[in-house]
């Protein structure tokens, strides 16, 4: 069964790969990644029914934090039940994109960089290195370059040193990091296609 599964992801992952660089596989190319999506939004409907059975669980044996659940499994279906009825570019449904999803993403972004400063901080109270101090610097600068303040930007933080702080060396940094995703990604492909990993295995 190991050796069937092998030769059937190796012979996906050659077609796939083949059909950019072979006209003649596009199609097969295309069948294949097709599929691919399907199993891929079989996978997200067994993970949001996962969601729900461990949630209404926790509803049923009444442990901590099943009101959290209640609220969680509530809004899920009240989404899902809406979202099937009006489609998601209906009125109503950009009033509850724009007035509750995209305010508490920005919550969660503007915590996240509480907690980043705070960690900074305290990094600098256990090891105060060069680096940590030019972290939290950087941080501090950012953070003051792209508030909203009331009287506007600061001079030279948030017109000139933030910008050219997240333009120039965010922007290089973000496509070092890609240019690494997109290699280990590469690396972890070829070695699926030679059978040196198998993760379709289990080993």
């Amino acid at each position: 069964m190991r050796v069937l599964t092998a030769v059937i992801a190796i012979a996906a992952g050659v077609l796939i790969a083949g059909g950019y660089f072979f006209p003649a596989l596009t199609d097969v190319q295309t069948l294949l990644l097709n599929w691919a999506i399907i199993l891929a939004g079989f996978a997200t409907l067994v993970g949001i029914f996962n969601l729900i059975a461990v949630h209404t669980g926790k509803i049923r044996r009444g442990e901590k934090g099943s009101v959290y659940s209640a609220l969680l499994f509530i809004a899920l279906v009240a989404t899902l039940f809406f979202g099937m009825i009006l489609r998601p570019d209906h009125s109503t449904m950009k009033i509850v994109m724009n007035g509750i999803i995209i305010p508490t993403e920005a919550a969660l972004m503007g915590m996240l960089t509480i907690s980043l400063l705070y960690a900074a901080i305290r990094l600098l109270r256990r090891r105060a290195d060069m680096m940590g101090i030019i972290f939290l610097v950087t941080a501090a600068l950012l953070m003051l370059g792209s508030a909203t303040l009331p009287f506007g930007n600061i001079p030279l933080i948030g017109t000139l040193l933030s910008p050219w702080v997240t333009q120039i060396l965010a922007l290089g940094g973000a496509r070092g990091i890609l240019i690494g995703v997109a290699l280990g990604t590469l690396t972890a492909g070829l070695r699926v296609l030679f059978g040196a990993d198998r993760p379709y295995g289990g080993t």
